[in-house]
């Protein structure tokens, strides 16, 4: 397998007692699973490779069988588990969508009406994660301590560490999003405060 995984879904229980589990997608979109062969089940650092035996899709749920996990107490043991799979077996994305893999670590840049910044866009900070809020997506962003644009109240904590922020994943927060060079534009300074 390649080793560069994306996260497909997640185990959720067991469905019946021979092994079957529930599966949620992690992109909310079911069809692109049918067709998985092999994948990574992966809990925190642990990791176990595996065939598919069997896929079929209900109502927004996945019913999985893999390869040596024969019961519902076999289930159990993976429930909280995540399925990763090589990129080119993950739901094909549109205009407008990218992987979470792919944001993490990109740069949260501004560029601002300062001349100093027209040139070059300040790195606010790096984003460190993508979370599911009750609104929608939210970056998860790891302040710069080398940002002029901000004070150095708003950088760090008060123990000295670099402060860290959720930024709403929308059009009036977020502007383009550059995932080949590894930047995401911020529209507004004041969200960080």
């Amino acid at each position: 397998m390649e080793k560069a995984q994306l996260v497909v879904g997640f185990i959720r229980g067991p469905h019946g007692y021979s092994g079957e589990c529930k599966v949620e997608s992690a992109s909310g979109e079911y069809e692109h699973l049918l067709k998985l062969k092999e994948v990574t089940l992966k809990y925190g650092d642990m990791q176990k490779e595996t065939k598919v035996e069997s896929v079929s899709l209900g109502n927004a749920v996945a019913y999985f069988k893999f390869e040596g996990i024969n019961s519902d107490s076999d289930v159990k043991k993976y429930s909280r588990w995540q399925i990763l799979v090589p990129r080119k077996y993950c739901k094909p994305l549109k205009k407008d969508e990218w992987y979470i893999e792919d944001l993490r670590n990109c740069s949260l840049v501004f560029e601002g009406d300062d001349p100093a910044t027209l040139d070059a866009p300040a790195v606010v900070g790096t984003i460190t994660d993508v979370l599911e809020g009750g609104g929608g997506y939210l970056l998860e962003v790891s302040l710069s301590e080398s940002c002029t644009c901000i004070s150095d109240e708003l950088k760090k904590n008060a123990d000295g560490s670099a402060r860290v922020v959720l930024v709403p994943f929308n059009k009036e927060h977020v502007g383009k999003v550059d995932v080949q060079h590894g930047t995401v534009q911020l529209m507004h300074l004041w969200i960080l405060e």
